[in-house]
């Protein structure tokens, strides 16, 4: 049965707001998006107020929950401070329901030193979250991410791959998946099985040219759904594709899981450098550990005569690397094979098992399980 969204407005203007007015005339509502029973939308106060409005949430959740059809109910409350106005108490502990995820305020200030990390919790079956980041877009990051874990798997792990860039999802091209994912009995949702990864993206829930204009808490709220309403089963590694840059969804991630490391990508020129040099301090403030650096498009080799030309330079990775004192995971050429095989949806670990580039990744993956193997053994 096909929700429409004049039916979520409809039930929504059946909610009311603590001082009595109809949800969808009280000016707080953002756009509704509804997309084949999935239905996001936030709910914008002021800070001030958040605690008066988190039933209020709830309340609309539950009203659209209800409506025949709906399978995902995504509703953040974002709650910012004007400016002057005075902190807001914080809101009430999160409270989850089987297939929605109370988001954190993006604005909430800290209540000390240590409290960003406070909600950090371990999801259950999975010995180790890592993060595969960059500084800025363009690197090939989301192609490292899906080969690295590839790579992960053939050196005989149980592997997961979250696409958690909510603005740009590439990994449903990535794979050629196009189903949608169904829930268990848990009203969870389940990742799509493909190459021998459990695999979730926000890509899977939205068609490929809608735009994702969302603000920093429905950005939180969905990267927290992904993470925690998700049957990952048991893995041994969870690879998070991160979205270029250090803003809402890395501090999400780091916030809500203990991360066991992060990956940085790069290319070989200033530039990249400059950016990857972000993303890394960024990791290191929230005491995420480096687990190191790939340069990716790291040289040219002609496929018809062998020859090989940096185009973008080369070696700057490595030399960041040793500057910084982290670990250098590798070089990664630019080649048609690897862009080919990605744009058709068989990624090269899988599709060339048996070639150069492949045996690259998982040597990158080599290097960066031994980095894990006390967890991993540990869980």
């Amino acid at each position: 049965m096909s929700v429409t969204q004049q039916e979520v407005l409809d039930v929504l203007g059946k909610v009311k707001s603590p001082d009595g007015v109809a949800l969808t005339h009280a000016n707080v509502l953002s756009a509704v998006t509804v997309n084949d029973g999935k239905v996001f939308f936030s709910i914008n106060v002021d800070a001030a107020q958040a605690r008066a409005w988190e039933s209020v949430r709830a309340a609309a959740e539950a009203a659209v929950r209800a409506i025949p059809g709906v399978t995902t109910a995504m509703i953040a409350l974002t709650a910012e401070r004007k400016p002057g106005s005075p902190a807001a108490a914080p809101p009430p502990a999160p409270h989850r329901h089987s297939h929605g995820v109370q988001p954190v305020s993006a604005h909430r200030p800290p209540q000390s030193p240590a409290s960003p990390m406070s909600k950090q919790s371990e999801i259950p079956g999975i010995a180790a979250v890592i993060a595969v980041a960059s500084g800025k877009g363009g690197v090939g990051k989301s192609t490292t991410a899906l080969n690295l874990a590839l790579g992960l798997r053939d050196l005989g792990l149980r592997v997961g791959l979250l696409d958690a860039d909510i603005y740009g999802p590439s990994v449903p091209r990535l794979t050629g998946i196009h189903e949608k994912p169904q829930l268990d009995d848990n009203r969870k949702m389940i990742p799509i099985q493909r190459f021998g990864l459990a695999i979730m993206s926000i890509g899977f829930l939205v068609e490929e040219e809608t735009a994702m204009i969302w603000r920093g808490p429905m950005v939180m709220s969905a990267i927290t759904q992904m993470l925690r309403d998700v049957a990952w089963g048991t893995l041994d590694i969870l690879v998070v594709d991160m979205p270029p840059g250090t803003g809402d969804a890395q501090l999400t991630l780091a916030q809500n899981v203990p991360l066991r490391g992060a990956v940085i990508i790069s290319t070989p020129q200033d530039l990249s450098l400059i950016d990857a040099r972000r993303g890394l301090a960024m990791f290191k403030k929230v005491n995420v550990p480096v687990l190191g650096i790939v340069e990716n498009m790291s040289y040219f080799q002609c496929p018809e005569c062998g020859t090989r030309s940096d185009i973008f330079g080369h070696g700057g990775a490595r030399l960041e690397a040793e500057r910084l004192g982290v670990p250098f995971l590798g070089e990664i050429p630019l080649h048609m094979s690897i862009r080919a095989t990605s744009d058709s949806g068989t990624p090269v670990v899988d599709s060339e098992p048996d070639g150069p580039h492949a045996a690259i990744y998982r040597a990158i993956g080599a290097k960066v399980r031994d980095q894990l193997q006390g967890v991993i053994a540990a869980a």
